[in-house]
């Protein structure tokens, strides 16, 4: 078997694998990734983050329509099914491949499609669709290979009635009802879209409260709207086991509670997709998750093989394993990067209204004895929001009340997640240049979302006179 040669080798094709094999190639490296699937994207674009999202757009969509006093008169003429919606995405991510695979031939990457396993710690053996078998080397390796939804040994996820965040994209009606297991991001975004469509939810969080890693008034807002959907959230649960047949599927709790409904999606935690790697031939162990120990600079135990992505665990956000990809592709191009990962990263959850944060949150101010006040803005007295009927929601500012440093941006409601990204351009900023003052000394568009920068900027200045 012929060897072919490379400068570096990148595992997996998500935005991580797509980060660092972008960055080497512009570093004139001779690179290849090699992808599992049958076209390039990663759990991003197929199964995670593009489905899910386009999904929920064609729900707000729904609603924005049914809302509208304009088409009150044929709102009962629209009926979606969950596939119906879903085929929206289709286009999306059928565009998204076209552009992604255009990256790499234009940058000249080699795509190869088949299962990659460590033959030693700088060869790989591709198994390639039809039982052809290939051979690569490289002076350096990426494992950027992504994660899977978790499945507990004892939960029969065969059974069409249990379904993980990946296989519920194969739903072929809208279910009566749904039991979600797990109210992290995963499991609030899709209680947010089925009750969107009237479907009776039951959210069953392992912990206390919802998203804890969000500001308090935060996570009470999305608590109270996803109520008003009829999603019913049940705290502190832990399930005991799993039982399913042909009339539903019945999730049993160590508290006693029994849960039945048509379908269970269980979005409890997820694992590093490093089984079949071959990773025991080169030394290398997963944690219990599956993922990989990495030190600041992305490098394994073995400094020339990296590991970035969810791989090798939080914040497993697509925005921040692109960074991380191209990250470690100029540090194997160059033998160390000048430049950092930002610390304070952007959070986007898009339920129904979206979340987004960056920063410090209340709670975490005044374990630390920081001075702070509150700057808010509500979007019901924003001119966009009203123009637009999504009145809902609210930016609230953390700012120091002494140096007026910003040190933290909270936001809930529509287009949250964008946003929240004019705030964080002011935060990064070092000094004086990081006020609150910035936004009542700048002109916004009007009327814009933007403006409620403005509004609660002023608002929080009051509070300190």
């Amino acid at each position: 078997m012929t060897t072919r040669e490379f400068d570096s080798i990148v595992i997996g094709t998500g935005p991580a694998g797509e980060g660092a094999a972008m960055k080497l190639a512009k570093a004139g490296q001779r690179v290849a990734v090699i992808e599992a699937h049958n076209a390039v994207g990663g759990g991003c674009t197929h199964w995670g983050t593009i489905p899910s999202k386009a999904l929920r757009h064609s729900i707000q969509m729904l609603a924005d329509y049914r809302r509208n006093p304009l088409f009150q008169h044929t709102q009962h003429q629209i009926e979606a099914e969950f596939p119906d919606l879903l085929r929206a995405a289709d286009g999306v991510i059928n565009e998204q491949v076209r552009t992604r695979y255009r990256y790499y031939q234009r940058n000249r990457v080699e795509v190869v499609f088949g299962r990659a396993r460590f033959l030693g710690d700088d060869r790989i053996e591709v198994q390639r669709p039809g039982s052809v078998t290939e051979e690569l080397r490289a002076d350096h390796i990426v494992i950027a290979t992504g994660s899977r939804p978790y499945h507990p040994p004892d939960v029969d996820f065969t059974h069409p009635r249990i379904r993980d965040s990946d296989s519920v994209l194969g739903l072929r009606h809208t279910p009566r009802s749904m039991t979600i297991y797990g109210a992290g991001v995963i499991g609030c975004e899709y209680a947010s879209i089925m009750g969107a469509l009237d479907v009776k939810v039951n959210l069953v969080d392992t912990r206390d409260r919802l998203l804890s890693f969000l500001d308090d008034e935060i996570t009470d807002a999305l608590g109270y709207h996803l109520r008003q959907q009829g999603v019913v959230i049940r705290h502190n649960e832990t399930y005991e086991r799993v039982e399913a047949d042909e009339g539903g599927v019945v999730l049993h709790c160590k508290s006693g509670k029994k849960f039945k409904t048509d379908i269970l999606l269980w979005a409890n935690g997820r694992t590093g997709n490093t089984h079949d790697l071959g990773l025991e031939t080169i030394g290398l162990a997963p944690n219990q998750r599956g993922q990989l120990e990495v030190n600041k600079s992305y490098q394994t135990t073995l400094p020339h093989i990296y590991a970035v992505g969810d791989v090798v665990g939080q914040p497993a956000l697509a925005s921040a394993s692109y960074d991380q990809g191209r990250f470690v592709g100029a540090h194997i191009a160059d033998g160390a990067c000048d430049w950092s990962l930002i610390e304070e990263f952007p959070t986007g959850i898009y339920t129904v209204p979206e979340i987004s944060s960056v920063g410090r949150t209340e709670r975490e101010l005044t374990a630390r004895q920081i001075p702070y006040e509150v700057a808010q803005a509500d979007f019901k007295s924003i001119a966009r929001a009203q123009i637009t009927g999504h009145t809902v929601g609210m930016l609230k500012l953390l700012f120091h009340r002494e140096t007026l440093e910003i040190l933290g941006i909270h936001c809930f409601g529509e287009q949250a997640a964008e946003i929240v990204h004019i705030g964080q351009a002011i935060m990064s900023q070092r000094g004086e240049a990081n006020s609150i003052r910035y936004f009542t000394e700048t002109t916004f568009n009007y009327p814009t979302m933007a403006e409620a920068y403005r509004v609660a900027a002023l608002n929080g200045l009051n509070r300190l006179f």
